[in-house]
């Protein structure tokens, strides 16, 4: 698959740093923004202070004077996906259709200079905390200055600020990332060995952001971080979530506001009380779980336990009308028996999650869970992922088969292609590229358009998606 730049191709205009007045271009440059909304932030950060530099974004690599390739390096299988993405790049530079190639993310930060000598062609690496610097490792690469190749920063006290994006993502949703890094030692996991420890972005900076997205057309807001129920430990010496919420319920413009990544622990009444009462943010939480077995959640280090985690489950139920929840699981980690396999099973049928992700441990051997015995063949973590989603898919599709006859909220993201008057959008319980979408028929009359709110009654399910049409006029 050829991995091009992400640029938005909507018609309307972004909320982007002025370029240069005179019209002078520094040089051309295409963009690859691989991972996850994080990751994206970052990318649109360098985007837009390439383009407050003078440098011009082009939709198509051949012929660029260089390409940034923004990785992920979490598991082996967006590792794989980011050297395909890197390789691309520098054969287009053997063939001399490009300049230089720029590598930076998670990919650069965790393999560091190895990653130099295994591909010396290489231009320069940029780690995830010299995001910063991008321009001046752009002017050293057209200016034919070689003496340093890469930059990388220590982790930052606080979160790097996020504002003057170029937004790559549609003008009506954006992510905001509240903050960086994360204190959670799970033992699968890498991201504390990239992305550093928690770091929080001081309040009245994610405020200010808020409002420049608001005022840009942002209508949905995604609250992203490596830990979003920790937000403020660091800096305020207790969790702040709540008081943040509170905000951001404030900021005028703004139609949705959907939280992801919550972690189970210091999610307390007064948080739950803040999400119900609401105007803006949605009754909908991305909680990943991993298990449910206490040995393994201990294996895991998650420092929560079953019981725990079934109590909040129904705190927040109860306490959120019409919550949709979204979890991830993983199968297959070092040293899960058949009989704790079983009981992930039987809890996932018993809580009918509205959605719910699957994954296959990573065995990654830089993290503590490389030494836990008990590792386990691949066709058993298949095995198991399989089976869990098995499970898991006639929950999904009841859940989208409950929704027909009824009046919902739909937001449209694109046109539906080949059809008039229809669009492709998302429901209150759907995040972008994760969830499933609704498609929509409206008529002309209607007028629709990307980034229109619009009620719409359910005609028909299609699996894990929606058939609506198009009630009344958009919002």
């Amino acid at each position: 698959m050829t991995l091009l730049p992400i640029i938005d191709d909507s018609p309307a205009p972004q909320p982007t740093p002025r370029a240069p007045q005179d019209g002078t271009s520094k040089g051309s440059y295409a963009f690859v923004s691989l991972g996850c909304p994080k990751n994206l932030v970052d990318s649109e950060r360098m985007l837009g202070l390439l383009q407050l530099k003078g440098y011009e974004l082009v939709a198509d690599p051949d012929g660029s004077d260089f390409v940034v390739v923004n990785t992920c390096g979490f598991i082996e299988r967006a590792r794989d996906e980011s050297f395909a993405a890197v390789d691309e790049m520098l054969q287009l530079k053997k063939d001399g259709r490009i300049k230089g190639v720029i590598v930076s993310g998670c990919l650069a930060e965790r393999q560091k200079e190895s990653l130099l000598e295994e591909r010396p062609e290489i231009d320069a690496l940029v780690g995830v905390f010299g995001r910063e610097e991008i321009t001046k490792v752009a002017d050293r690469l057209l200016g034919n200055l070689e003496e340093q190749r890469s930059v990388f920063k220590p982790a930052p006290i606080r979160a790097l600020p996020d504002r003057d994006r170029l937004r790559i993502t549609p003008r009506h949703f954006s992510y905001l990332k509240i903050s960086e890094g994360c204190d959670r030692l799970c033992t699968f996991c890498a991201i504390p060995k990239m992305r550093g420890k928690h770091a929080t972005k001081p309040m009245e900076e994610i405020l200010a952001e808020a409002r420049q997205l608001a005022d840009s057309g942002v209508r949905e807001l995604i609250i992203v971080a490596q830990d979003t129920t920790y937000y403020g430990m660091d800096l305020y010496g207790e969790p702040r979530l709540t008081e943040l919420l509170a905000e951001l319920d404030k900021v005028d413009g703004l139609d949705w506001i959907r939280l992801m990544y919550f972690y189970p622990m210091y999610i307390d009444d007064r948080l739950i009380e803040t999400i119900a009462s609401s105007r803006r943010i949605l009754p909908y939480l991305d909680m990943p779980l991993q298990h449910i077995n206490n040995t393994m959640l201990r294996r895991m280090s998650r420092r929560v336990s079953r019981e725990e985690t079934e109590s909040l489950l129904v705190k927040l139920r109860s306490g959120i009308p019409n919550l949709t929840m979204r979890t991830t699981f993983i199968t297959g980690f070092p040293g899960e028996t058949d009989a704790q396999f079983e009981e992930l099973v039987d809890f996932v049928a018993e809580q009918r999650f509205e959605r719910a992700g699957v994954f296959t441990y990573s065995l990654e051997g830089d993290t503590p869970a490389a030494l836990i015995d008990g590792h386990l063949p691949e066709e058993v973590k298949n095995e198991r992922r399989d089976r869990l989603m098995a499970v898991q898919q006639p929950i999904a599709f009841e859940h989208a088969q409950s929704q027909i006859g009824k009046k919902i909220e739909i937001i449209l993201d694109q046109p539906a292609p080949g059809q008039k008057f229809a669009f492709i959008g998302r429901t209150l319980a759907d995040a972008p590229d994760v969830d499933s979408v609704a498609y929509v028929t409206g008529t002309k009359k209607q007028r629709l358009k990307p980034g229109d709110i619009v009620s719409a009654e359910v005609v028909a399910a299609q699996d894990y998606d929606l058939i609506a049409a198009a009630v009344g006029k958009p919002h």
